[in-house]
């Protein structure tokens, strides 16, 4: 739990931890202090009972971290002893990550003295660091200059040695008693956490209460709250001090009794101010050395109660929720034999919620393995009564308003965008912003990253809402989420205007079934229908349609069907509200006729969908976002429409085999990124594609037919470049580019291919890989290369040398099987930073530049296979880091520099193939 003034939360087992040189003040100063402190109530760790060694151990770390306060006796010989350097080594690391407070106390020594580690106490200092790692006297300076530099108390200071440790009490009292601790947190796992916390500092404390469950227990027929406020009072008062039916006059009997108490108070699942002014009005009410812990799901109770330092509660890891499970089920911390994978489940069925686990685990402990499994599918589909009855708290406070959005994100929304929740409940919701907070502050809900998160029991919580609307008559329910009523709905055609939404998950049919073509035709209020695969079923669903259907709503906001059975959609389907279509797999030959608005439409996916052989006009798709078009196999062309949606981010066109071309008005579109791989019929692409400068990656993968590409490339934030399978390109054009261009792939030409000469000046080109290119003529210009496989060049240009300039990354030249290639240029020894050079396998090779010299950076040089290779430059000699050198296979070479063989005396050089 946080305690005043920790930036992050903490568990503190005491008030005070004292670091001390003995000898200097356990009989002078430092018996004083403890005495005081006692007087105080101030709980003070002493070390009496742990044996002193060279370093701390555990149990000492463990003191020093959990203690509020650490108070540093600095005296003569305190940085004589390892002990006490190492211990204060601990205390400021303590102090700069857990925010503990530091109290430095400078007995008979000087501040500037520990700070600077001169006089009689840098002389003691400089005689421990003899002989000690450099590590750890450098970490002693540091924490003496840190501790030194804290405001504390300077015996020199005072007249009266009595008066400074009065002073010295004072403020660690002041410190201990300046907030009241708090936990924001889940009721489930708080109340759990809170308990155990309060099992485990019970025994420190004279006086302690547990107020459990305190949400719900207020009315509004209390008179002014007082009558209330009274009874909490009592309540706390009696269990404090073991008092049953103590009754109180007034409300400042609490304030009286407890400020010079040392009490441990849990306020357990507070859920109103009042509870708070009730029982821990101010930290002034509670002795030095209190701990009040509260636990509530309503932050702003907190904040509204002026408590800044608070802890939310995060639930348990998988294997500690797995534990907490078998404790409860087996009286282990881990399943019995057999049980491993039911245990599993039923902790993930549980939500990992410590109430949640206890519950599940009493529930199934002593059960056989046969009644795990025959009781497994009711909690699948249904909260245990109790579990639920404790989270519909939070639910029934809410308003009506409040509600719904509940329902809907439990139903639909969780785990979404919040974007995406915008999008398809615009106009829903008054102000759907205010209605997410509300449910955050509440613990219904939490916002990660831009996305809404419901914890699982809590999504259950919300189905199991809609699932009683009309237990019976399923299609009377505002959402239908159980696959079996759903079943039922669909084939007996009972579903109602009352159905606002339709949740299924395809693969929990078990049986194949039809729907009529006018299924839907009750159902006119139906906004959100989604019908979806978890798994790639490779094949259809087991929901058919003989005919297409004649009816769908036309207020829906989301269509998501995967494997949609019709071929076209009703001829009286509306967009008009559409936000969302995903048709993933489906039968559909085209969408609708004619212009349809599509104002309010962000994202299409008909990937998959083998049998769509055209897209309807998009010229009013001015705010789509995404079209997935990937595996649309049939379809030949792209509406010129689709220029009007500008707004699109993502264009998926992969592995459309019969797109012949892409419409000129894509270059309307400046911020799209396009993904092209496998259009095999492509055969030009339109010069504005390449225009596009939020354009990141050309894959062009398998464009068999491609036999042009634009004049310019001249894609500003160009990352990659993929041309593998572009059998029929001939020619690149030149290409400017203006960024770090991380992967230029240009793989497995087949035709002889003319290289543009202005690659070489594309300064931030970080790898060219040009690997298997056969019939590769000449390579002018190039940057970092990887030309393996590339037998065709015979020479590289002498540009190379400039390439990476203007960065500062290792090189690597990689041109193994380069078999025709017979010299490298002068250049090459001006390649900045280059690391590595592969010439394996150039068999026409006969020599190596003397300006190989200059490759300073150049640590490994591969030569192996290179027969034709008759001697090495002197001068590589200069290449001073060179690591390693393969000469196997060069059976043209007689003999070796001498600066060579002599660097073969150095145990760090390898010289491999002599």
């Amino acid at each position: 739990m946080a305690l005043y003034p920790s930036p992050l939360p903490r568990n503190w087992i005491h008030d005070v931890f004292p670091s001390f040189h003995g000898a200097d003040v356990r009989k002078k100063i430092l018996s004083h202090v403890l005495k005081e402190f006692k007087r105080r109530g101030i709980d003070t760790f002493i070390d009496n009972n742990i044996e002193r060694s060279k370093s701390i151990g555990p149990k000492l770390i463990e003191a020093i971290r959990g203690s509020r306060v650490a108070i540093v006796l600095l005296s003569k010989n305190y940085a004589s002893s390892t002990w006490c350097l190492n211990e204060l080594v601990e205390i400021t690391k303590c102090r700069r990550e857990f925010g503990q407070t530091v109290m430095p106390v400078f007995y008979e020594v000087d501040p500037s003295d520990v700070k600077k580690q001169s006089g009689e106490f840098g002389k003691v200092f400089q005689d421990i660091c003899n002989g000690k790692k450099e590590e750890d006297t450098r970490t002693w300076r540091e924490a003496l200059v840190e501790v030194a530099t804290i405001a504390g108390e300077h015996s020199s200071n005072w007249c009266s040695e009595a008066e400074m440790i009065e002073k010295i009490a004072a403020d660690i009292s002041n410190v201990l008693n300046d907030s009241v601790p708090s936990n924001y947190c889940d009721s489930l796992v708080g109340t759990t956490i809170a308990r155990a916390l309060y099992e485990n500092l019970c025994s420190n404390f004279t006086h302690t209460a547990f107020m459990e469950s305190l949400k719900g227990g207020y009315t509004r027929n209390y008179l002014e709250n007082y009558e209330y406020m009274l009874q909490l009072q009592e309540q706390l008062l009696s269990k404090t001090f073991s008092h049953k039916e103590l009754k109180i006059g007034h409300l400042g009997v609490a304030q009286e009794r407890l400020k010079n108490k040392k009490v441990l108070i849990v306020l357990d699942d507070v859920d109103r101010l009042v509870q708070l002014n009730a029982m821990a009005d101010k930290p002034e009410w509670f002795g030095c050395g209190s701990r009040i812990i509260i636990t509530t799901e309503d932050l702003n109770l907190l904040k509204a109660h002026g408590i800044d330092h608070i802890y939310k509660v995060d639930y348990p890891i998988d294997e500690e929720a797995l534990q907490i499970f078998c404790t409860y089920a087996f009286g282990q911390n881990s399943p019995e034999d057999g049980f491993e994978e039911l245990a599993l489940e039923v902790t993930n069925l549980s939500g990992k919620l410590p109430l949640g686990l206890s519950i599940m685990g009493s529930y199934f402990r002593g059960m056989s393995k046969h009644e795990w499994i025959n009781a497994l599918p009711r909690l699948r589909s249904r909260l245990p009564d109790d579990i639920k009855s404790i989270l519909r708290f939070s639910y029934d406070a809410l308003c009506d308003k409040d509600k719904e959005l509940f329902l809907y994100i439990a139903c639909f929304f969780n785990l979404k965008s919040i974007e995406t929740l915008e999008d398809h409940l615009e106009g829903t919701f008054l102000s759907l912003s205010h209605g997410l907070h509300i449910l955050a502050e509440r613990s219904l809900i939490s916002r990660e990253y831009g996305f809404v998160k419901k914890h699982s029991l809590l999504v259950q919580l919300g189905r199991d809402i809609v699932l009683s609307q009309s237990m019976y008559e399923p299609g009377k329910r505002q959402f239908l989420v159980d696959a079996k009523d759903i079943c039922e709905v669909l084939a007996n055609e009972t579903g109602s205007e009352s159905v606002v939404g339709m949740d299924l998950d395809l693969s929990e049919i078990n049986r194949e079934f039809n729907i009529s073509d006018i299924t839907f035709k009750r159902m006119c209020n139906l906004q959100f229908l989604r019908f979806y695969s978890r798994f790639d079923d490779n094949g259809d669903s087991k929901l058919h349609s003989p005919q297409n259907l004649k009816y769908l709503s036309l207020k829906l906001r989301l269509l998501h069907w995967d494997y949609f059975p019709a071929t076209s959609l009703p001829s009286r389907f509306s967009t008009e509200f559409l936000v969302e279509l995903n048709m993933r797999n489906s039968k559909l030959n085209k969408l609708w006729e004619g212009v349809q608005p599509l104002q309010n439409l962000r994202w299409v996916d008909l990937s998959h969908s083998s049998d769509m052989k055209e897209l309807p006009d998009l010229s009013t798709a001015t705010n789509l976002l995404s079209l997935d078009l990937s595996y649309c196999t049939s379809l030949m062309e792209l509406p010129f429409s689709v220029g009007n949606a500008t707004n699109l981010l993502i264009l998926n066109i992969e592995y459309c085999n019969n797109l012949v071309e892409i419409p000129s008005s894509i270059e309307n579109i400046h911020n799209v990124k396009i993904f092209f791989a496998g259009c095999s019929s492509l055969v030009k692409l339109p010069s504005c594609v390449w225009n596009i400068t939020s354009l990141t990656t050309f894959n062009l993968q398998s464009f068999s037919s491609l036999v042009q590409s634009p004049l310019m490339w001249n894609a500003k934030n160009f990352q990659e470049l993929d041309l593998s399978g572009c059998s029929s390109l001939k020619i690149l054009p030149p290409i400017v580019i203006d960024t770090k261009s991380k992967v230029s792939l240009l793989n497995g030409y087949s035709h002889s291919a003319e290289f543009p000469s202005s690659v070489g000046s594309v300064n931030n080109l970080i790898e060219l890989i040009l690997s298997n290119c056969s019939s590769l003529v000449d390579a002018n210009s190039l940057g970092i290369l990887d030309l393996s496989g590339c037998s065709s060049p015979t020479k590289l240009p002498s540009s190379i040398g400039s390439i990476g300039n203007s960065n500062g990354f290792r090189k690597m030249l990689n041109f193994t099987g380069c078999s025709s290639l017979k010299k490298l240029p002068s250049s090459i020894g001006s390649v900045n930073n280059l690391f590595e050079l592969v010439l394996s396998n150039c068999s026409s090779l006969a020599e190596l530049p003397v300006s190989i010299g200059n490759a300073t950076s150049l640590r490994t040089l591969d030569l192996s296979g290179c027969s034709s290779l008759v001697e090495l430059p002197a001068s590589i000699g200069n290449a001073t880091i060179l690591r390693t050198l393969d000469l196997s296979g060069c059976s043209s070479l007689k003999v070796l520099p001498y600066c060579i063989e002599k660097r073969c005396q150095s145990p760090d050089f390898s010289l491999k193939g002599r």
